[in-house]
């Protein structure tokens, strides 16, 4: 692994920042605070390959891998306008279709996904099993002519903007009877298949929902891969899922420092600007720093990905998870505490990223989890749950 990037790596960075910059934060900020959405972007930066950068070339991907997917959504956040379902479309749904769906599954949704003409929606999370995802209840029970689906699901985001949803279901071994996990390509306006917004305190184009399947009929091909492999399956989404939401939350650091850094160049209250002064500077320094190190902890985690190294990619992406997630809401904090009271404006747009950054301490997993993780898996600590 190189800690430098390619020159095409440093210029997709180079043409996405762009594109950020031509819609930026007051375009974003208006498309959440008016109940609007982000097509006009997402249609953008699909038409221009950015969507797909990490799928196949046969399937019109960019034949990158998630080292470039992350690059795309780290600029877009930095530039303010951060598009959250590329964790889910072309990360988590695109990457497990490519990398275990059958050819036809393939031809019929990845050049969609790739292209932004078709966006995937990821449901696992249950009432009843949030972070314990053996909890699952989601059943899929097989049927004369494929399989019937119910269940529910909660904090699915862009269901109103999907055609289709990957759910994480379970179905029943013929010979213990116990359930084993599934996955499921389910189209969004399928019988039975209801969905409501939850109302989040959140200022955000992005929504979440509630997922309802009654007896959904499904096709024998809306399987996912193999039913014995599905816990392995699912894993291999919930490493990319791991490496995106880091490149989302440096977005919103990054923003929020360049807004801070900006600010206090130029704010002056004595003889020299307010970032002179070290109560300023220092922190602003720090954070830098802190930014960086996530960083490269989510290069290397999507290094060890792409190189087909799924295990030590997990370690890699839960650490750039949390690194990443805790220098967001310390530079969303700073970003605020260092414009005083313009911070908490509407015109200068630092106080809105606060709760943004704050999700990302808790989704798509929470701090705690990989915690735990860390502490099982890398120092071999007994399980406490």
């Amino acid at each position: 692994m190189s800690f430098v990037e390619s020159e095409e790596r440093r210029a997709l960075r180079a043409a996405v920042r762009e594109l950020g910059r031509k819609y930026g934060y007051a375009w974003f900020t208006e498309r959440a605070r008016s109940g609007g959405q982000t097509t006009e972007l997402w249609q953008e930066a699909g038409k221009l390959g950015y969507l797909g950068v990490n799928l196949p070339e046969e399937y019109g991907g960019g034949g990158g891998g998630m080292g470039d997917l992350s690059i795309v959504l780290e600029e877009l956040g930095a530039a303010g306008c951060p598009l959250l379902m590329m964790v889910v479309s072309p990360s988590i749904c695109g990457t497990v279709i490519s990398r275990f769906g059958t050819d036809e599954q393939k031809q019929r949704w990845l050049p969609g996904i790739a292209d932004g003409s078709t966006t995937m929606a990821f449901a696992i999370t249950e009432p009843d099993a949030g972070s314990n995802s053996h909890n699952i209840t989601t059943t899929a029970r097989r049927t004369a002519d494929g399989w019937s689906l119910s269940g529910r699901k909660v904090y699915i985001s862009g269901l109103d903007v999907a055609q289709a949803v990957l759910v994480v279901g379970r179905t029943e071994d013929a010979r213990t009877g116990k359930l084993k996990p599934a996955l499921f390509i389910v189209p969004t306006d399928a019988a039975g298949v209801e969905f409501t917004k939850i109302e989040m305190d959140l200022i955000s184009p992005d929504k979440q929902f509630s997922l309802f399947l009654d007896d959904v009929q499904l096709p024998a091909e809306a399987l996912v891969g193999s039913e014995d492999a599905a816990l392995m399956q699912l894993f291999a989404g919930l490493n990319p899922e791991r490496i995106m939401a880091s490149a989302f939350a440096l977005g919103i650091a990054r923003h929020a420092l360049d807004k801070a850094v900006a600010y206090v160049k130029e704010r002056q209250v004595w003889k020299t600007p307010i970032g002179a002064h070290q109560g300023i500077a220092h922190p602003l320094a720090q954070l830098k720093i802190e930014l960086e190190l996530a960083r490269l902890m989510m290069q290397k985690a999507a290094a060890l990905y792409d190189a087909g190294d799924d295990l030590g990619a997990g370690e890699a992406a839960n650490m750039a998870k949390y690194a990443a997630g805790e220098v967001a809401v310390r530079a969303t904090d700073q970003a605020v505490q260092s414009l005083g009271g313009n911070g908490m404006t509407v015109e200068y747009g630092v106080a809105s990223l606060v709760a943004a950054a704050r999700a990302t301490r808790i989704a798509p997993v929470s701090r705690e989890m990989i915690l735990n993780f860390v502490a099982q898996h890398s120092l071999g600590l007994p399980k406490s749950y």
